[in-house]
């Protein structure tokens, strides 16, 4: 597994993948937190209208925070900004019994210099998997499936599809080849960036492949997994990604900014997007990119006030999921390369926080809730382009976590970032050590824990 995001274009980069942050690399970026350097603009969260929006627009003002900590959580914010050469932030963190910290950093397009606002649409890449599982999840409380079922149940032509069950998609231990290493899925996506590919097509581009190793074996990230179980929620719900998500997870949570795009557009207000995934390593916008090839595993889109809501949800479950259905969900796989982190279905738990991160082209993102302290934490940002390796999202989230919940703090790494790959034991609590045997054995679960994997 790289220990850094694999460059775009010439070899797939948009994975969503996210990289981890080493010791050294936060520790330099904090400690320059206080010093001068380029000039980062902060908005105080003034709605951004497009070139086409109608002017006059209402705006949206950032919360109050203690002084003393927003200080120092907006310099650590445009530290990380200024040494990554990221355009525009938004962040937010909640905390129970604290002020609330929500900003604006920066510009959301920079041909206008128009600055970046807390209301505005993003990409949010890979974060699109916890709606995918949860919508699994929610299949599996009312009995229509179950999580030990062999994926073949449900979808054919899939390599060893009978040996494959949907806990192993959900949890990344499904041997199955990744679509975006594929050549020539690769050199489409080059010609093209802005091709609409299906489904059917994308999963081809796997199947061509033997799987990669015996399922259960090992963690490996990979978007296949999660397209398939797009394809198993579409199969066995009898409705589209769109529309099953409208309906069963967005609509109840009233999460009225959050989409499953049916094309390119992002709703008006929205941020730009820029990357350097290029032929030649130049800088573009990515904005109308489309996030096709992404699909169940990284195609939505969302703002910040929605990703609040949704943290909470994805970890606990409430009210979409049922808690022993939750609990199922929370036992994690670990790896030698995902240190100090683990991965469940669908979701990763690092340092006590529980959630996901999330990169698309000119996009990136990162959603957690930290149990131990009621703590929700949004960072979205407008660039995807890394630093010294290592995803800016990430860099973000050991600065904010840093300064806020020092017992906390937000790393994955060092060798991986969201893209565990290797062998590993599951633990139900998420604290496994990792195997280097590679055994992949499961820890049962806790006293009283019902196992819904049902319908067999």
């Amino acid at each position: 597994m790289p220990t850094s995001t694999p460059a775009r274009r010439a070899a797939p980069r948009r994975l969503r993948r996210a990289v981890a942050v080493s010791v050294a690399t936060a520790a330099a970026l904090l400690a320059g937190a206080a010093c001068s350097g380029g000039k980062v603009t902060e908005s105080a969260g003034t709605r951004l209208s497009s070139p086409t929006a109608a002017s006059g627009s209402p705006t949206a003002t950032s919360s109050p925070a203690d002084t003393a900590t927003a200080a120092r959580l907006d310099a650590a914010i445009r530290q990380v900004m200024r040494t990554a050469g990221v355009p525009g932030v938004i962040a937010g963190l909640w905390r129970e019994g604290q002020p609330d910290y929500v900003r604006a950093f920066g510009v959301a397009d920079k041909q206008t210099s128009a600055p970046m606002a807390t209301d505005l649409h993003m990409r949010i890449g890979s974060e699109t998997k916890t709606f995918t599982v949860t919508g699994i999840l929610q299949l599996v409380d009312r009995g229509e499936l179950g999580l030990d079922d062999p994926v073949s149940r449900y979808v054919s032509g899939v390599p060893d599809g009978d040996r494959i069950t949907l806990r192993q998609l959900a949890r990344m231990q499904s041997g199955l080849y990744d679509y975006t290493q594929d050549p020539d899925f690769v050199a489409a996506l080059e010609a093209d960036p802005e091709r609409v590919f299906t489904t059917q097509e994308l999963l081809d581009y796997s199947f061509r492949h033997p799987l990669v190793f015996t399922p259960g074996t090992r963690l490996v990230y990979c978007d296949t997994n999660t397209v398939l179980l797009g394809r198993v929620l579409e199969e066995v719900s009898g409705q589209s990604l769109a529309d099953y998500f409208r309906d069963h997870v967005l609509g109840p949570l009233e999460m009225n900014a959050t989409l499953y795009p049916t094309n390119a557009r992002i709703p008006e207000p929205y941020a730009h997007g820029y990357t350097t995934q290029t032929p030649n390593g130049e800088e573009t916008d990515a904005t109308n990119w489309s996030p096709s090839d992404a699909n169940a595993a990284g195609a939505m889109i969302s703002d910040l006030e929605d990703l609040r809501t949704w943290a909470p949800v994805v970890a606990t479950g409430a009210p979409l999921i049922e808690p022993a259905t939750q609990r199922q969900r929370l036992r994690t796989a670990t790896s030698p390369d995902f240190p100090g982190a683990a991965y469940g279905l669908g979701l990763f738990t690092a340092q006590g926080w529980i959630g996901h991160n999330g990169s698309i082209p000119g996009y990136q993102s990162l959603t957690l809730y930290l149990p131990a302290e009621k703590a929700t934490l949004v960072v979205l940002l407008n660039s995807d382009t890394p630093y010294q390796g290592t995803d800016p999202s990430t860099l973000l989230g050991t600065a904010i976590t840093t300064v806020a919940t020092p017992d906390h703090v937000f790393r994955l790494g060092p060798a991986t970032g969201a893209s565990p790959s290797g062998s590993g034991t599951v633990s139900p609590s998420g604290s496994g050590t990792a195997s280097p045997g590679g055994s992949g054995t499961v820890s049962p679960t806790g006293p009283g824990t019902p196992s819904p994997t049902s319908s067999q």
